[in-house]
């Protein structure tokens, strides 16, 4: 019998369904006596709607209703008193306009097309107010976030940097970034007649939105249906439950039928969060011979003035190199600017942007390989946490990156190396990520014909949850994962955390891990064995001798204590090599390879995927993508996608994925860490790096753009 075993290169269980058009996204239900919403924005950046003129819209066929901050029935959760009060905007509850785009109507009609007419037809009246979008003039008044864990941190000296014999003292600016995956943020959202409510929505974590509503509208969970079992992709912008979700349960209600709500690829840029304007003053500083004096990591980072967003941009820096003395601060910019959001790598990969360039900026000072430089200040230990690694093989990252790209090739002078009329240049980024696990739980049940059915409440953004599930699976009981289906992405099933962080594999891997053991020891001990047998199980006709329809357990799972005495990172090396054309401009990426150490590798087709995503949102990140904002007006200059220059298939070079595959021995009973964070961190800086070492200018601004280099 065929065996399947982690580790394997399955293809992805639902990878048919996809192609052939049988995987039903958030849109895409269909549902009885549906109608339609959709959003009006407002045209101010500040201040208060004082009328809005909904006749002719009400007039217009086919129209519903119109809701206003006038006329919404109040959202419980939304109001002062309420026992668990929503955090952050909230729709048609006043008649505050806080950033350009606001919704401040939700037009509901009988087909999607006659809503967006009568949306055009409201015309609503405000008192402006002054406002401030401009970050780089408003920089000064940064503010030091609320939430305690962003304190200034020192370890050491402070600025000790400033004392070193050679020093880099530099500021690196990454622009925004807008969520832009290719299916839009949409909301089916129904009540029945005993108060329950149904949401199809575009969920990474179905729990925590069945949460979310349910406090919204203040009613138990076990009364909100969330599901979302095929997400087109999401990379943080679901990690959350939006306003405007919200409205579509609230206008479900008002009409008594099910509303369909989809927001606009322009509504994209501004209800569903991004990666902030962020700069980054860095000062490193180092003996003559390379070891490490002091890291100062500086970071400024823009926010909305409604509500604080944090993100951990300047931590890489207390403990990805061993340096004696490190300090870090970081302040939020608050903004009439619509809330940001975690963005794949969130924080991570914006401050190994400002880390890894400033540190190649002191290797050439130095007259020092990068990759020595690293070595000469590698952490055997978190010098920040003063813990064991639970796992970490980096080295070898450098190693087998330098060797597939061809470092040996790599000029110490800029601007050295060519090939015909091309600069040719190599770079090295690094980045880690946090290796979590979190308390999941995971239902089994053995079925007549011997196929085995796993259920559990997490979600699958893209990664192909199901196919590392089914693997785990097969390779524990030892059948074939064709035998095994797994259900996710709804709220009924056993709970599990949300998908963000690179903790799916390590959490519900683990859940389905010991499901599946305990799955075994029941079948041993209803046939009368030890329940450590290690006896081969006929599956197929078991039930048939215990004289029993099915057997099913649900198994929770959990780290242990031991976990808190290590600190738990995967890593990342990322090496580029790059063309660049000395008349136009022009950058070709010609190669990447991304090593990672992220523990065992569960699925390698589906990791592989993983990683060659990343790299390819790191390369935008580096050369195409920012957000242009009109300040006269508070408004995005390129909200579209014809305008916010995503990378395209002739940008995207030839990218090996190479993964260290040895299993962490702390973190879960499967050895895996993440890698759906670090395929992204440290590409950036990697591809500046190689583009400085092709022609000797030093891009401290991304995206790298021809006009920088000519």
């Amino acid at each position: 019998m065929k065996k399947d075993t982690i580790g394997d290169s399955l293809s992805r269980v639902d990878g048919r369904l996809k192609v052939t058009g049988g995987a039903t996204y958030s849109g895409e239900y269909h549902v009885n006596n549906l109608t339609y919403g959709v959003l009006v924005p407002a045209t101010i950046t500040s201040g208060t709607v004082t009328a809005i003129d909904t006749k002719a819209a009400l007039r217009a066929p086919g129209v519903i209703t119109v809701i206003t901050p006038f006329n919404a029935p109040k959202v419980p959760g939304y109001q002062p008193n309420a026992a668990k009060p929503v955090k952050g905007l909230k729709l048609f509850n006043d008649n505050k306009v806080y950033f350009n785009g606001q919704p401040i109507a939700l037009v509901v009609a009988e087909t999607f097309e006659r809503a967006t007419f009568a949306a055009s037809l409201i015309k609503a009246t405000y008192q402006p107010e002054k406002f401030e979008t401009n970050f780089h003039k408003n920089i000064d008044k940064g503010v030091s976030p609320a939430n305690p864990t962003h304190k200034d941190y020192v370890r050491g000296e402070a600025d000790a940097y400033k004392n070193a014999p050679v020093k880099v003292e530099q500021e690196y600016t990454l622009p925004s970034e807008m969520h832009n995956p290719m299916e839009l943020h949409v909301t089916t959202a129904f009540w029945d007649g005993d108060g329950k409510v149904t949401l199809y929505t575009k969920s990474q974590g179905v729990v925590s939105s069945q949460r979310a509503i349910a406090t919204a509208f203040d009613i138990e969970p076990a009364n909100v249906q969330i599901n979302s079992r095929f997400v087109g992709g999401a990379f943080g912008s679901s990690l959350r439950t939006w306003p405007h979700e919200v409205a579509a349960v609230q206008a479900a209600q008002v009409v008594k039928r099910p509303v369909k709500l989809t927001l606009t690829r322009e509504q994209m840029f501004t209800l569903v969060g991004y990666r902030p304007l962020t700069i980054q003053k860095i000062g490193i500083g180092a003996t003559p011979d390379g070891k490490l004096v002091g890291i100062t990591h500086e970071s400024h980072s823009q926010s909305a003035i409604y509500e604080e967003f944090t993100e951990r941009s300047v931590n890489v820096s207390r403990f990805l190199y061993a340096s004696p003395n490190v300090n870090t601060r970081y302040k939020i910019v608050p903004l009439n600017v619509g809330v940001p959001a975690p963005m794949r790598g969130p924080g991570e990969a914006t401050g190994a942007f400002g880390l890894e360039s400033a540190l190649d900026e002191l290797s050439y000072l130095l007259k020092i390989d990068p990759i020595e430089l690293r070595l000469k200040n590698y952490a055997d230990i978190n010098p920040e946490l003063n813990l064991p690694w639970s796992s970490k093989h980096l080295k070898e990252c450098y190693q087998k990156g330098a060797e597939r790209i061809g470092w040996e090739k790599r000029s110490a002078t800029p601007g050295a190396n060519k090939d015909g009329e091309w600069l040719v240049g190599y770079g090295i980024g690094c980045g880690a990520f946090g290796a979590y696990r979190s308390k999941t739980s995971a239902k089994i049940k053995l079925l007549p014909n011997g196929t085995i059915n796993i259920q559990s409440a997490t979600s699958d953004i893209g990664p192909g949850t199901a196919t590392a599930m089914v693997l785990i699976a097969a390779d524990k009981l030892g059948i074939p994962a064709e035998r095994i289906t797994f259900e996710l992405g709804n709220s009924a099933f056993p709970t599990a955390p949300t998908q963000g962080g690179s903790a799916t594999v390590s959490s519900v891997g683990s859940a389905v891990h010991d499901a599946c053991l305990a799955l075994k020891q029941k079948l041993y001990s209803l046939s009368g064995k030890p329940e450590n047998s290690t006896d081969a199980i006929d599956y197929a006709n078991v039930l048939k001798q215990l004289n029993l329809p099915f057997v099913e357990l649900t198994k929770e799972s959990q780290g242990g204590e031991d976990a808190k005495k290590y600190s738990m990172y995967s890593f990342s090396a990322h090496f580029v090599q790059v063309y660049v054309h000395p008349l136009t401009g022009v950058v070709k990426i010609k190669k990447l390879v991304a090593v990672v150490d992220s523990g065992k590798i569960v699925s390698n087709k589906t990791a592989s995927s993983q990683m060659i995503g990343g790299a390819v949102g790191g390369i935008g990140m580096a050369m195409t993508e920012e957000a242009v904002f009109d300040d006269r007006f508070g408004r995005y200059v390129n909200g579209n996608f014809a305008d916010y220059h995503v990378p395209v298939n002739a940008d995207i070079p030839q990218i090996e994925a190479i993964f260290i595959d040895k299993p962490d021995p702390i973190i879960n009973p499967v050895g895996t860490k993440g890698i759906g964070e670090i395929s992204l961190i440290g590409v950036a800086p990697a591809v500046a790096n190689a583009v400085y070492n092709a022609t000797g200018k030093r891009i401290r601004e991304m995206p790298i753009t021809p006009d920088k280099l000519i």
